[in-house]
C-alpha cells in the first residue's frame, strides 16, 4: 500500500504528519528550552541557550505558516461518526487557537527581541541576521513583551497538554481513528 502525501477524507498525508509532530516536538522542546535558559546560573550558557530559543522560533514560525498553508489547499479529514456534535464544533476552535498560540508565540519573542534595549542581534542558526520588528527600542516595550511571551507560553502549553490528553481520550477511551490518522498516512487511494 503506498503512501500519500496529500490529506484524504479520511487520513492525513505524509505532509500534514510530519508538520504535526516536528511542529509539536519544537513547541513542546521550546518550552522546556525557555524554562531552562531562564533558570540556569551560567551567563555564557544562558546566552547560548536564548539563541538557540530564538532560532528554534524564527523556525517554528516558518513551519506553522507553512503547515497553515498546507492546510488550506489539502481536504482536512472528516472526524470519524464516534464524535458528537459539541465535539464536532469543538474541535476547529480548538485547532484555530492551537494555530493562533503557535504563531503569537513566535511573534511575541520576536518583538521581544526587536524592543530589548540590550540590541543583541537575533542570527538563527548562525546563518543569517533576522531583521527586528519595526518596534521602539523602550524598557517599557521590552516588559510588555517579556509578560506578553511569558504568558502565551504557558497558556499554549496547556492548550498543547489538552490537545494530547483529547488525542489520547479518542485512541483509547472512545477506539477512535482520530490519532492513528495522524500517525499513520493515507494511501492515496481512500
Amino acid at each position: 500500500m503506498e503512501s500519500s502525501i496529500t490529506n484524504t477524507s479520511t487520513r492525513y498525508g505524509w505532509a500534514m504528519i510530519v508538520l504535526h509532530w516536528v511542529i509539536g516536538i519544537i513547541f513542546v522542546g521550546q518550552f522546556v528550552l525557555g524554562f531552562v535558559m531562564m533558570r540556569i546560573e551560567s551567563q555564557r550558557t544562558a546566552f547560548e541557550l536564548i539563541q538557540l530559543h530564538k532560532s528554534f522560533g524564527f523556525l517554528l514560525l516558518g513551519l506553522i505558516i507553512l503547515r497553515i498553508a498546507w492546510r488550506l489547499g489539502n481536504i482536512v479529514p472528516a472526524l470519524p461518526s464516534s464524535v458528537g456534535g459539541l465535539e464536532r464544533q469543538a474541535a476547529p476552535l480548538a485547532h484555530f487557537a492551537l494555530y493562533l498560540f503557535q504563531i503569537a508565540l513566535p511573534l511575541s519573542g520576536w518583538a521581544l527581541v526587536s524592543v530589548s534595549t540590550l540590541e543583541i542581534p537575533s542570527m538563527p542558526f548562525n546563518l543569517f541576521v533576522m531583521p527586528n520588528l519595526p518596534l521602539a527600542v523602550s524598557d517599557a516595550a521590552e516588559s510588555f513583551w517579556t509578560a506578553a511571551h511569558w504568558y502565551l507560553a504557558y497558556a499554549g502549553i496547556a492548550l498543547v497538554v489538552l490537545h494530547i490528553l483529547a488525542a489520547l481520550r479518542h485512541h483509547f477511551w472512545l477506539r477512535d481513528s482520530v490519532l492513528a490518522r495522524m500517525i499513520t498516512p493515507s494511501s492515496g487511494r481512500e
